[in-house]
């Protein structure tokens, strides 16, 4: 049958799809716009199982806030190339899963992905782009957090963000050069108390292979080695817990007491932080 260019463009106004991808849907539909369309979306999800194993190392990565300050969410639209990520469509669409996120807040990556955004859910989204372009399309990260006051700081390469809580509100300055600090030197953890366990022991583990390596400690017992490798930690807590961390804007006083001297009620509570560089 013949396809007129006026039902190939109206197909494309609605899929988003290449032009001859919608052509040889209608081909395929016999001119059904309703099959035309599921044959485009088949075909996203065929792109998108091809390309499963690709990594999505560029992309964007964002953070957003509600009005009142006590609720951000941090989201990354990743995709192959430079090229892509930096089209005004992808930057779009990651702008509305953000938008979508903020408003609907979901409690995890689960929700996320299934959270309408407009006529389909977010995850039909990514997978129809990835069909669209061609390039594999995923989502890598999503959190989401409440506080009394939450700051972000999104860098200007666009690929890493962060959020952070507080106990009070803080200054605009204030919650910027924290959130900022975390952008800088990424933390594991708020304090040496929540650093999770298993990131200590690769720390250990580490420290044990080189004190072993040391030939005057070839022969020392596991329990002394162990000992000496528990007291290189305090060297990684002070580089890598957010409130230990030198405060890069200063350079002689700490996080903790950087916020102190600003507020001595303001503690921070939470923080959130996602580079695709990583």
């Amino acid at each position: 049958m013949e396809i007129k260019a006026t039902d190939v463009a109206k197909l494309r106004q609605m899929t988003g799809a290449g032009m001859m991808d919608c052509k040889n849907a209608l081909i395929e539909a016999s001119g059904d716009f309703e099959r035309a369309q599921e044959i485009i979306r088949e075909k996203g999800k065929l792109v998108a199982a091809k390309r499963a194993d690709r990594e999505t190392t560029e992309g964007a990565v964002i953070a957003k806030i509600s009005a009142d300050y006590k609720k951000a969410i941090l989201v990354s639209l990743g995709c192959e190339t430079d090229f892509v990520a930096k089209n005004a469509e992808f930057q779009a669409i990651a702008n509305s899963i953000a938008d979508t996120a903020l408003a609907e807040f979901p409690a995890d990556m689960a929700g996320l992905m299934a959270t309408c955004a407009g006529e389909t859910t977010i995850e039909a989204l990514v997978t129809q782009q990835t069909g669209k372009s061609g390039e594999k399309h995923a989502v890598p990260y999503y959190a989401a957090i409440e506080a009394n006051y939450i700051a972000a700081y999104n860098h200007t390469n666009g690929k890493v963000s962060t959020i952070v809580g507080f106990n009070k509100e803080v200054s605009l300055e204030v919650g910027k050069d924290i959130a900022m600090q975390i952008t800088a030197m990424a933390p594991v953890s708020l304090s040496k108390s929540d650093c999770p366990k298993e990131v200590i022991e690769k720390e250990l583990e580490i420290y044990r292979e080189q004190i072993k390596q040391d030939p005057k400690m070839a022969d020392k017992p596991a329990e002394m080695i162990n000992k000496i490798a528990e007291g290189k930690l305090g060297k990684f807590f002070k580089e890598n817990t957010l409130e230990e961390q030198i405060f890069v804007k200063d350079g002689k006083i700490t996080v903790t007491e950087y916020l102190k001297a600003a507020d001595p009620e303001a503690k921070i509570t939470a923080f959130r932080r996602f580079s695709l560089n990583d």
